[in-house]
């Protein structure tokens, strides 16, 4: 396949050679060329000739696919049709050309310029087959001995020379490697007084052993400038040592600049710390009278937030004409007022804030009558509990611990053909907090009064909260069926108190009742909901619950159970709810009567089962869209109620130590509370904390809801508390912890029970006080020295009986001179064990002999009397 290839390659180089001829020799005829001219020609096609033609042949493949077939050679034939060899002809002698140098590369150039200038000459194209050149067409043609001619030169053009930049020819060298030898030769520097010749200013030096040849400037290329070598001057000492001092100065002043410079940095560095230390400083400053509170906080946890004695709070209290306690429960302005008379500012942080996420108002066409929700408030014993049992006709009096109400506790109830919640709230003084949020919960307030006793202090405590809320109130006069019962000095009293009732021409409705026999109860149901009706109460039942919880318990069965109050929209089995800082989703819901629901709308009380904790009774509950939004939610709650516990954490001071050591007996007792429901362990725990002393300080380290685990046995062991159970039982594998590590676990199902007890226990602890009980005063008659025993005293009971061993005083004119006690007691010569008034004794006091006619001896015995708080 090759050599085909070839032949057609070879016929194609010849057929444009003779193109190439042709069109030479047509244009050689038309010109008119001398002699000279066609020599020069002439020459220049030889010289083309002999070069190589690759640069046109490296691609034969294409020229073949490109050009149609093209005749190379003819053959001649003989009769047989074999082909007829040819004669062959001498080859011409090729001459070589010697490369030019450079002077006659460009003097050819210059003249072939001039030449071109006239008339551009073009070559005739010849190829050379087996070393000899042959023109004919009728030449034999052997492929295997093709030598291919590289292109010929046609014409010339005088174009700019651009500078060539190469790697520089290597010269020759007499000896081996004399031309790397040369490259790395280095250039001396001759010094004076050598025999070696200098090298003049700008003047190159070049080894003797080589010749100079001159050559042709090359013009392409750029003269480099001139290397200058200095001779260097002969150094002297006082040149080195003044070189030396101004290293040494140079050295010297770079580290003076170094340390400058370290200087300047570190007191750049502690000036930015200082102005951060200042504006910490001033932050701190500002977050110290800067106190995040809830709103209903108590007087103590205020004076523990303002490191201020509750005493102090208490009197700025009374100083604005409100009579608080120790755990009574401050509103908003109160507070603001307090902390501002302290030097404090306030910022209300309640959780509620962060949970009424749906800000959105209600469309009017949304909106729905909702029915009425009535608080029953009043003083414990006056009738509440019976009314609301009289209302709802059922008897929860009866199975209550004690007879009082301790829980928090709504109902609903129907008032002909419509519909009402009724709450019953405690009226003992220590669910303070759980009346504050019936309070909050209502619409209408029932302040039940009794007949016969009138305003007591949680009467008034409820009126209080009821005009905080904004709550319409109605009063009802209880207990009219008594012979006691007086409702006019009712009527008066509430007067006193800017309370008028209509009969007295004020603007609250008040109904003279009797719970017990169901007298005008129903003319009292009237007036409260004419009182609803005039506020028009609506809700829109289209949008996610807002609840309120007011109580929460775990139930061994159901796990974490809330009672909450629905006050818009509807709550769904399912929906995603959040309680304080916990969260959940509705699995199950029951009503006011045990019985399963599936959704509650506004104004329903129903216990929900689905959070993963006991909420805090009064902590706002909310349905969201999903349980991302409520986590979020919750762990912001949490944060916020760690940090508030953390600032009212009340830490001891150097003054509260010196204290206590003065005391010399002061004691701590730690509590664990565990209660049934949140809103009695939160009563309990205020109650308990309110009966500290000066000498003995009671700590509730833990509170909680549900039954006592072993884990607050552990808590007990380790602390050295003691557990109060309220209505509350401990688990087999507790009690039997508790016996072993013998932890003392009180168990009560009434709240005053148990603060009575413990009230005793810690008059137990105290240390007894000391009295003096004076038994018998004896007047100096006359004074005996004996010897060996000193001054004895005749004297005369005057008062009483003066008994040996008793302790004594002595009183000269009025003033008591000495303390000391009996050393003897003689009627006559006889000892005698006591001395009655009347009599003459011999009276010898221990260690004094300075005894005076006329001084009383006074006879007393200390007693220690058990102290009560």
């Amino acid at each position: 396949e090759a050599e085909p290839a070839k032949a057609a390659v070879v016929e194609a180089v010849k057929e444009r050679d003779d193109e190439n001829s042709s069109r030479l020799q047509r244009e050689v005829t038309t010109s008119k060329g001398s002699s000279d001219r066609s020599l020069k020609q002439d020459d220049a096609e030889r010289s083309h000739a002999a070069a190589p033609r690759e640069e046109q042949l490296t691609d034969p493949v294409d020229s073949h696919r490109l050009r149609g077939p093209v005749l190379v050679s003819k053959m001649e034939l003989d009769a047989h049709g074999n082909p007829v060899a040819a004669k062959r002809r001498e080859p011409e002698p090729v001459v070589e050309e010697l490369m030019p140098t450079e002077g006659e590369v460009t003097a050819t150039v210059a003249q072939q310029a001039e030449d071109e200038v006239e008339k551009p000459a073009v070559p005739q194209g010849t190829f050379k087959v087996d070393g000899a050149s042959r023109p004919g067409e009728n030449e034999i043609f052997r492929p295997h001995e093709v030598k291919l001619e590289g292109p010929k030169v046609v014409g010339k053009i005088d174009l700019p020379v651009e500078p060539v930049r190469g790697k520089r020819k290597p010269e020759a060298s007499a000896t081996p490697g004399g031309a790397l030898q040369k490259r790395r030769r280095r250039k001396r520097i001759v010094s004076e007084g050598s025999g070696v010749p200098q090298q003049r200013e700008g003047q190159q030096l070049q080894p003797k052993s080589k010749q100079q040849v001159p050559t042709a400037p090359r013009p392409y290329k750029k003269a480099r400038p001139q290397r200058v070598v200095e001779v260097p001057q002969e150094i002297s000492m006082e040149d080195v040592e003044e070189k030396l001092k101004q290293t040494q100065a140079r050295i010297a002043s770079k580290r003076s600049s170094s340390l400058a410079k370290g200087a300047k940095m570190r007191r750049e560095h502690r000036n930015i710390m200082e102005a951060k230390r200042k504006q910490e400083q001033e932050f701190a400053e500002q977050e110290k009278n800067h106190l995040r509170v809830s709103e209903f906080v108590t007087a103590n946890e205020l004076a523990g937030l303002m490191d201020v004695p509750v005493t102090k709070v208490i009197e700025a209290c009374m100083n604005m004409g409100q009579m608080v306690s120790i755990n009574q429960r401050l509103d908003a302005e109160t507070l603001t007022l307090v902390a501002d008379e302290f030097g404090y500012e306030l910022e209300f942080v309640e959780a509620k804030i962060d949970l009424r996420g749906d800000a959105t108002e209600d469309r009017p066409e949304d909106l729905e009558p909702r029915p009425p929700i009535f608080v029953v408030l009043g003083h414990v014993d006056h009738g509440k509990t019976t009314l609301c049992d009289t209302i709802r006709k059922s008897n929860v009096t009866g199975s209550e611990a004690g007879g009082i109400t301790q829980h928090l506790t709504a109902y609903s109830i129907a008032i002909g053909e419509r519909r009402a919640t009724l709450i019953d709230t405690p009226g003992h003084e220590a669910f303070t907090a759980m009346r504050a949020r019936g309070a909050e919960l209502t619409d209408v307030a029932i302040i039940v009064v009794s007949a016969e006793d009138g305003l007591m202090p949680q009467t008034l405590e409820a009126m209080s909260q009821a005009s905080l809320q904004n709550v319409r109130i109605v009063f009802a006069i209880n207990k009219i069926d008594s012979p006691k019962a007086d409702p006019e000095k009712v009527k008066e009293e509430l007067s006193q108190h800017n309370y008028l009732v209509e009969d007295w021409g004020g603007k609250y409705q008040c109904q003279e009742i009797s719970a017990k026999y169901n007298k005008n109860v129903d003319l009292l149901l009237e007036k409260v909901l004419l009182e609803a009706d005039v506020m028009g109460l609506q809700a829109n039942p289209k949008r996610k619950a807002e609840a309120l919880v007011f109580e929460s318990t775990v139930d061994k069965g159901r796990g974490n159970v809330a009672w909450i109050l629905v006050q818009n929209g509807t709550l769904r089995k399912g929906d995603s709810i959040v309680a304080g800082g916990y969260y959940g989703r509705v699995k199950a819901m029951y009503n006011d009567k045990g019985k399963p629901v599936t959704s509650a709308g506004p104004s329903t009380p129903v216990q929900v089962i689905g959070l993963n904790g006991a909420p805090q009774a009064g902590d706002v509950f909310r349905a969201v869209k999903n349980d991302k939004e409520a986590r979020d939610i919750a762990s912001k709650v949490t944060n916020i109620r760690r940090v508030q516990e953390m600032r009212s954490r009340k830490h001891i001071t150097l003054d509260e130590i010196g204290r206590r050591i003065a005391i010399g007996n002061f004691q701590e007792l730690n509590l664990i509370v565990k209660g049934d429901v949140d809103g009695s362990v939160e009563a309990l725990s205020d109650s308990l904390i309110k009966l500290s002393t000066e000498e003995i300080q009671v700590n509730v380290i833990s509170k909680g809801v549900g039954q006592i685990t072993e884990s607050d046995v552990t808590m007990a062991a380790t602390s050295n508390a003691v557990i109060i159970g309220f209505q509350v039982r401990p688990s087999g594998h507790a009690k039997k912890m508790a016996d072993a590590e013998q932890i003392d676990i009180r168990l009560y199902s009434v709240i005053y029970d148990a603060i009575e007890e413990l009230r005793s226990a810690m008059e137990g602890m105290l240390s007894p006080e000391v009295k003096e009980e004076v038994t018998g005063t004896a007047e100096v008659l006359e004074t005996y020295r004996i010897s060996k025993v000193g001054t004895i005293a005749g004297s005369v009971v005057r008062e009483g009986k003066i008994s040996r061993g008793s302790k004594a005083r002595i009183i000269r004119d009025g003033i008591v001179v000495y303390s000391s006690e009996l050393s003897s007691l003689k009627r006559y010569k006889d000892e005698a064990k006591e001395v009655t008034s009347g009599m003459e004794c011999g009276i010898g006091i221990k260690n004094y002999n300075d005894i005076k006619v006329g001084d009383i001896i006074e006879a007393y015995v200390e007693v220690e009397v058990k102290r009560t708080l």
